[in-house]
């Protein structure tokens, strides 16, 4: 590089290090004020991402008409959103009073069982020499500790359930500006690879979308077999827990675990043939989730291998929680496109061809 004068222009040695000291002050501030609002950014990541997944549905629902009448984006939103709400609330009203009625008649005859249940306990073999006398002391001693940890925790849901109005709020917000925040985002990137990182997101968006059809049909197909099940058992509470069944596999793997748990609990409070019924249930239908159903609908919709699946899992339940269960998957989708797209094309393409040079030059 030549200055006005044709001279070589020659870079300050001590302007280029004071630069990269600079930038890398910036860098370490930048990730630290990162980690300080992680939460925040958590939030903002699973609301931005729910929004992506829940776009084709809002765009199926704007395929719908009624001879020229169609709806609008806002009113595909609104519709989505109240039938969420509208069937969760038709959910707790048709469930919660037999449960609640159920619990308080079991806190009411739980002090005319406690002799019975702790002689069955001090019978066992493995706990025939310890002491209940000293547990019960205990226990009498900690209760205004467990007051506090009561209070702790009561503290923290409302924190939570704050959270998820938040997410819920965040998603919509999502929904309705998505296209001028994603715009505003492609503009940062320079012209030559904005073609081309829109492209690979576009791709990777409506992957998410085929994860949610397949997960949601996995959901329809768990929930309506699981309440057959439960009900050829006669098992108490059998529509709660084939709901519960069905809703949970949203997180894949995780929700089973936790459903699974809760009916076998149910179960063992009326018989263990029964808890065996719903062990020997979960046992067929895992096999033919995962030999039949998920290569079939998910396989083909995603592409995502299962021990992606699973370790994107343990990442977002170590990461975030319940909140990265749910995105875990999705999340794995998007990276699996990026990579496939900025790594393995690139290093799989072929090399231009080099034209030889002609004899005369």
């Amino acid at each position: 590089m030549k200055d006005p004068q044709g001279s070589p222009a020659h870079t300050d040695p001590k302007r280029s290090v004071r630069g990269d000291i600079l930038f890398a002050f910036a860098i370490a501030i930048a990730l630290y004020l990162a980690w300080l609002l992680r939460e925040v950014l958590v939030l903002l990541y699973v609301s931005a991402l729910a929004a992506v997944v829940l776009m084709p549905v809002v765009r199926g629902v704007q395929r719908v008409h009624v001879r020229t009448w169609r709806p609008s984006h806002a009113l595909a939103i609104l519709t989505i959103m109240v039938g969420l709400i509208g069937s969760v609330a038709f959910f707790l009203v048709l469930t919660l009073p037999p449960v609640v009625r159920d619990v308080a008649s079991f806190v009411k005859t739980l002090p005319g069982h406690s002799p019975t249940f702790l002689q069955k306990i001090e019978g066992m073999p493995v706990l025939r020499d310890m002491n209940f006398a000293v547990i019960e002391t205990k226990l009498k001693q900690d209760t205004a500790q467990d007051a506090g940890a009561f209070l702790a925790s009561v503290s923290n849901g409302a924190a939570r359930f704050f959270e998820v109005v938040t997410g819920i709020v965040l998603t919509i917000y999502f929904l309705v500006e998505g296209e001028h925040v994603y715009h505003w985002f492609l503009s940062l990137v320079p012209q030559v690879r904005r073609e081309r990182l829109d492209e690979t997101l576009r791709h990777a968006a409506e992957r998410m979308g085929r994860w949610l059809l397949g997960q949601l049909a996995l959901m329809l197909v768990l929930g309506i077999s699981s309440g057959i099940v439960f009900g050829a058992l006669h098992l108490h509470y059998a529509f709660v827990l084939a709901v519960l069944m069905g809703a949970f596999n949203i997180v894949p793997v995780v929700g089973a675990l936790v459903t699974t748990s809760i009916a076998m609990l149910v179960a063992a409070s009326e018989s263990w043939e029964k808890v065996l019924g719903v062990l020997i249930f979960e046992m067929i239908y895992l096999q033919i989730e995962n030999g039949f159903l998920v290569p079939r609908i998910m396989k083909a919709r995603v592409d995502l291998a299962g021990t992606a699946v699973l370790i994107a899992l343990l990442m977002g339940v170590g990461l975030a929680g319940v909140a990265g269960a749910l995105v875990a998957v999705p999340t794995a989708v998007l990276v699996a496109v990026l990579i496939d797209e900025y790594v393995i094309q690139p290093a799989s393409a072929s090399p231009p061809d080099i034209v030889p040079a002609a004899a005369d030059e």
